[in-house]
């Protein structure tokens, strides 16, 4: 196992403003990672305040254990968001005062060549964010068919050259590396955008093997049984794809983004969006973390029984 490479956390300050609304609060970070946004959490919280932090990925539990160190106010529950209601003990459930999500991966995880995330480092074509999940990109790049490989490009990498993308991988398999994979894609798209092009082939296939979408919307379905009344879900995502999920559901309660209504026309969703506009990086941050530039916050609350 290789040194956890630090993961700066974005959006820090605001994200737990909107967060912790009581210091005697029970919270949940969603995405560990490093323990950023963690150590801050911890710090806003009394000695009553209670926060678990969940990750599927061991190294990330490792360096947040070094970087917290022994506080009885927080518990590592190791596991994927997606099973969040089996993760937080049932006597938490209605109980949650606020929920983060960090989305996306980790500094670590796009550094170490051998977790295979990123095109700028060769290594095998893995991008697991676990090992216990079980496709990997070896399998997705040299066993999906043509149709399967160019609509997860399309659709989740959101690359127009989809369709010559696959046939180029296609015609090249068995790709065995990172590398290999980033020459298939180099050798079909041209000009300026070609690393933009690269980007998004790698950004859908890592999508692809960690289910990212649907685990999202898994979760964010599970978020609202686990909250109090009042209590909040901040979100932070990278790509439109999340974004959209997260912007629909805070807004309905639901995937669609369109809200259902009761028997006499009264609206149903349990959400209240906290945000009217999406929240983003300043320039200041954006220069010194370069990786921030594309995040965007939002913030819903439950909406109490009295509202």
């Amino acid at each position: 196992m290789s040194a956890y490479i630090p993961h700066t956390p974005v959006l820090l300050k605001e994200s737990v403003d909107y967060l912790v609304t009581d210091p005697d609060g029970i919270y949940i970070d969603a995405t560990l990672g490093g323990g950023g946004h963690t150590a801050e959490i911890l710090s806003r919280l009394s000695g009553k305040g209670r926060l678990f932090g969940l990750d599927q990925d061991a190294e990330a539990h490792k360096a947040a254990a070094d970087r917290i160190g022994s506080d009885e106010r927080f518990t590592p529950v190791s596991g994927n968001f997606g099973y969040l209601k089996t993760l937080i003990p049932p006597e938490h459930h209605g109980k949650i005062t606020g929920i983060l999500y960090d989305l996306g991966v980790s500094t670590h995880q796009i550094k170490e060549a051998e977790r295979g995330f990123s095109f700028q480092n060769e290594g095998p074509l893995d991008m697991r964010m676990s090992e216990l999940t079980g496709t990997s990109a070896h399998q997705v790049v040299n066993e999906y068919s043509y149709e399967k490989l160019r609509d997860i490009i399309f659709h989740y990498g959101e690359e127009r050259f989809s369709r010559e993308i696959a046939k180029e991988i296609i015609s090249r398999r068995p790709l065995e590396t990172t590398a290999e994979l980033k020459d298939a894609v180099s050798s079909v798209v041209f000009g300026k955008h070609k690393v933009k092009s690269i980007a998004r082939v790698f950004q859908g296939i890592r999508i692809e093997v960690n289910r990212e979408l649907d685990v999202l919307k898994d979760t964010l379905n599970q978020a609202i049984e686990l909250l109090a009344e009042d209590g909040r879900i901040v979100a932070i995502s990278y790509h439109s794809l999340e974004d959209r999920i997260v912007k629909n559901f805070f807004k309905s309660g639901n995937e669609s983004g369109k809200v259902e209504k009761d028997f006499y026309g009264n609206p149903l969703n349990p959400l209240k969006p906290l945000t009217r506009n999406i929240i983003t990086p300043s320039d200041q941050e954006i220069k010194a973390n370069p990786a921030s530039r594309s995040a965007k916050l939002r913030v819903a609350e439950k909406i109490g029984g009295d509202q």
